[in-house]
């Protein structure tokens, strides 16, 4: 073989090489999504907007329900992986327990999200609404309807960082009324796995140790502030107790529209979920993760771990403004408005 052919014979293999390349490269995104659970109508919308961006994306779309149990998101982790995964979004069930799974993932060159929820690892992506502002924004409401009395504190799970951001929030606004005697904490649990039935028997508890005298309540999202509103029923007292809540449910923002519930702050799920498919889809193309659209340096995790991260902005909505969840077609005028009397709440006009 002459030297010419020799340098055919390798620019030929060079083409060849540089073709297969771009095709590994072209192929689709396999994106993996583990659930937490699908007890709360909210993670069918997120789901929605997962699916749709990676599909858009050409990608394929797997996914796996924990169903509240943290061991069983260990083993869907690395399901996920074995069906061909090559980045995650993980919904935490329980931040600490899922962390060898993630940690294992990132091992393997497969990048992870954390999706609404901390996952505290700093090669993971960090993606969520503000919960602080959140917090802040569920505590200013209530205590507008209720500037002075007892204060009850329905908070989220104890295992989700997330219940620690919105409570932190929330104190910011309260403390100085707290200190200055004008409220009262008179009761704060966490409230296991966020089940509404756990929220309600804690409220429960709360309304018999205080002989019912609860003035307002600050519950962690719309599923606690069901079970508290549940608890308030039954002593003949909802609609007379401010209560806050959170992620804009349609059985919630009903009970805003019927002055059972103050406030839900509205996270759009939609753009949470979009956000999160597009990162992931970037991730799985080799982008870093400071390299990702929109990251931010954010340090104030429990343990202060540098991490990158993309906060989205909250919504208070109240009895005053329902028609801006109506209008952006999160849900419709006829779920929000059943059973609402004429006059209690304009966007049912």
């Amino acid at each position: 073989m002459n030297r010419r052919t020799l340098v055919l014979a390798g620019a030929f293999a060079a083409g060849l090489l540089a073709s297969t390349s771009a095709f590994a490269q072209a192929k689709p995104p396999v994106i993996g999504v583990s659930w937490s659970n699908f007890q709360e109508e909210r993670w069918k919308t997120d789901e929605a907007a997962i699916k749709a961006a990676i599909e858009k994306a050409g990608g394929t779309y797997l996914s796996a329900d924990a169903q509240s149990s943290p061991a069983k998101q260990l083993t869907d982790i690395e399901s996920l992986i074995s069906r061909g995964a090559k980045a995650l979004i993980v919904l935490a069930q329980d931040a600490a327990a899922v962390r060898p799974a993630v940690e294992k993932a990132i091992n393997e060159g497969v990048a992870v999200v954390g999706y609404d929820r901390l996952i505290e690892i700093p090669q993971a992506f960090y993606l969520t609404f503000d919960n602080i502002e959140v917090g802040r924004m569920m505590a200013r409401e209530v205590l507008k309807a209720k500037p002075e009395g007892n204060y009850v504190f329905i908070k989220g799970s104890g295992a989700d960082p997330n219940a620690n951001f919105l409570f932190q929030g929330s104190m910011e606004v309260l403390k100085p009324h707290i200190d200055s005697g004008k409220i009262k904490n008179v009761g704060e649990a966490f409230t296991d796995g966020w089940l509404p039935a756990n929220a309600q028997r804690n409220m429960e508890q709360f309304l018999t140790r205080n002989n019912n005298k609860v003035d307002a309540v600050v519950a962690a999202n719309d599923g606690t502030a069901g079970g508290v509103v549940a608890a308030l029923t039954a002593q003949g007292m909802a609609g007379s107790v401010p209560v806050s809540g959170q992620d804009a449910d349609r059985a919630a923002l009903n009970r805003v529209a019927l002055g059972q519930q103050t406030v839900t702050i509205w996270k759009d799920a939609r753009e949470l979920g979009r956000n999160a498919a597009e990162i992931a889809i970037q991730l799985a193309g080799g982008k870093k993760l400071n390299e990702v659209s929109g990251a931010m340096q954010w340090n104030q995790g429990p343990n202060k771990v540098t991490m990158n991260a993309i906060f989205l902005k909250p919504v208070p909505v109240t009895r005053e403004n329902l028609a801006v969840v109506i209008d952006a077609g999160w849900a419709p005028k006829a779920a929000i408005c059943q059973g609402v009397p004429a006059g209690r709440a304009p966007a049912c006009n």
